[in-house]
């Protein structure tokens, strides 16, 4: 007797958030790895310059316009462990809005606190938050509140350290990790109290509305959308 396949969504409804282990893995992940590292030191300097200047950030640091650095991040954006995911949750009308390659280094404070990224009145907006080396405890991991998403859910406190927050999950993942979520949720970076960086990779999603629709947002990236589906995926295209 056969059995069917579990439903990886199924707690989807209720939680708001889905953990894929080894969404990247082998040769794949060190050659994202390589190319975020190369990218990253590239544009380290730029940074450093920002931060003494009061013009960037000093608590993280990402990559400017990351896709056009390699192409090889592209091929990201519609990885199928997540891609296909991200295709049932959004009806099959899934638009890529941008992308975050983003390093946190050691750190007394968090640079960001508990928050959603956007109200439920704007269409459905999901994030993929891979993460690229080991993320242990102290180690700047992703948190979420399960069930923050639901309409229902609130309104919750305003803390002075991000674990007091009641009901949320700390995720700690070895690299290729890939944590998909609901941005209506609360989530936040924990403290990184470790002696390396945290290196993650973020891709934001929405489910195309004709309101949103803007064919030059990834205009720059045309020669390496070469098929109708990336284009529509890229807003190319309707």
């Amino acid at each position: 007797m056969s059995t069917a396949a579990p439903n990886p969504l199924a707690d989807w409804p209720r939680d708001g958030y889905l953990q894929l282990d080894d969404a990247l893995t082998g040769d794949y992940l060190a050659q994202v790895q390589t190319a975020f590292d190369r990218c990253a030191a590239a544009a380290k300097d730029q940074w450093l310059e920002g931060v003494a200047t009061g013009s960037a950030p000093a608590a993280f640091f990402d990559i400017p316009d990351p896709l056009a650095q390699d192409p090889l991040f592209v091929g990201l954006v519609d990885h199928p462990p997540w891609y296909s995911l991200l295709q049932e949750l959004m009806d099959g009308q899934t638009v890529f809005h941008f992308a975050q390659f983003r390093t946190v280094p050691p750190s007394p404070l968090s640079y960001v606190g508990w928050h959603f990224d956007v109200p439920r009145s704007n269409p459905l907006h999901l994030k993929i938050q891979l993460y690229l080396n080991d993320v242990g405890p102290d180690e700047g991991a992703f948190a979420y509140v399960p069930g923050s998403h639901l309409a229902t859910a609130g309104p919750y406190p305003c803390v002075d350290r991000l674990e007091d927050m009641p009901g949320h999950r700390t995720f700690y993942a070895r690299a290729g990790t890939a944590l998909l979520f609901n941005s209506y949720g609360m989530h936040t970076s924990m403290l990184n109290r470790g002696p390396t960086p945290r290196r993650s990779i973020i891709l934001i999603y929405e489910k195309f509305t004709a309101e949103r629709h803007d064919p030059n947002r990834c205009a720059r990236l045309a020669p390496q959308l070469t098929t109708p589906a990336r284009r529509r995926l890229f807003g190319l295209e309707r």
